[in-house]
């Protein structure tokens, strides 16, 4: 079994166990990384962008140092290498967690508690719950729904398929990384640049693989397509703007507009604004089995990516 196979087999089994298990509720990997990064910080913190870097670096270059010495650790053995990248790909992926906490805020919507809602929307997003009503939540769900099919799934696939264990634990840190020091707030505004600036990076390819399977598997592809054309340059966040307008687009409604984190006010550009309707809260439902159709495509095409690159290099 070559190490494209041993990649497969791992990645599809780490994917089923994301599907099967979830995140653990206790001691999750990326929680830890966490906890470390912030230690780092405790000890780097400058209101410099150089200082900044240095703890990306540091971070992310641990994480992907680590993927490298487990790779090493298990050697050419098929199966062990198939067993560190399904151990590798369920700790880094969260489409299941993301589902069950959007179906969490949906069913309290579908139940008229909003304040139920809103104390659960933090677990999803950094919006200001308290600003929103009803609609409003409905729609944070759904773009945190978009954004984080490529950020906690696709984005993950594709660094894996590119540089095995070292890519998806990479991948994972430099996201982690950037919630929690890439956002504009007075104390990460230049110590978090270098964290943004790579996470654009690391995001470009899965935002755009996303955006693109969410043509092929949403129920309005055409729509999908013309809302992602016309409006994604028009998002502030380069990865984010594809995402959020395919999936208006092929569900039918309307992204975007004004918002709050942190207490700032933003008033971002409508996505799909003139063919969509507002959201609904049956939308919640809608999108999470968009974004696990995403997931499951964006598997299969990773891993053929994956097999022809090495199949050619031979």
């Amino acid at each position: 079994m070559g190490a494209d196979r041993s990649y497969a087999y791992g990645a599809a089994a780490g994917l089923l166990g994301d599907l099967l298990l979830g995140d653990p509720r206790r001691g999750h990997p990326v929680a830890l990384f966490g906890r470390a990064a912030g230690t780092v910080e405790r000890v780097l913190w400058r209101d410099h962008r150089g200082w900044g870097a240095l703890h990306t670096a540091v971070c992310a270059g641990g994480a992907v140092a680590l993927g490298t010495a487990a790779e090493r650790a298990v050697g050419r053995s098929p199966a062990a290498r198939a067993a560190l990248t399904a151990v590798a790909t369920w700790a880094v992926v969260g489409g299941t967690s993301l589902a069950r906490e959007a179906r969490t805020v949906g069913r309290a919507l579908q139940e008229g508690n909003v304040e139920a809602a809103r104390a659960r929307l933090p677990h999803l997003c950094g919006r200001d719950p308290q600003a929103l009503d009803a609609d409003g939540i409905a729609r944070a769900v759904v773009e945190s729904v978009a954004e984080n099919t490529s950020d906690a799934v696709v984005g993950a696939l594709v660094w894996g398929a590119l540089g095995g264990v070292p890519g998806l634990l990479g991948f994972r840190a430099v996201n982690t990384l950037d919630a929690m020091v890439g956002h504009r707030s007075p104390r990460y505004r230049r110590y978090g640049w270098a964290s943004a600036r790579l996470d654009d990076v690391a995001g470009w390819p899965g935002a755009r693989l996303t955006a693109v399977l969410a043509v092929l598997a949403g129920p309005d592809p055409r729509g999908a397509l013309r809302a992602w054309k016309a409006d994604a340059a028009r998002h502030p966040s380069p990865n984010a703007g594809p995402v959020e307008a395919s999936f208006a687009g092929a569900l039918g409604v309307r992204l975007g507009g004004t918002l709050s984190y942190g207490g700032r006010v933003e008033h971002r550009p409508v996505l799909n604004g003139d063919a969509g309707r507002a959201v609904r809260v049956t939308d919640i439902d809608r999108a999470v089995r968009l974004s696990r159709r995403v997931g499951l495509l964006a598997l299969g095409v990773t891993v053929a990516a994956r097999r022809l690159v090495k199949g050619r290099g031979k």
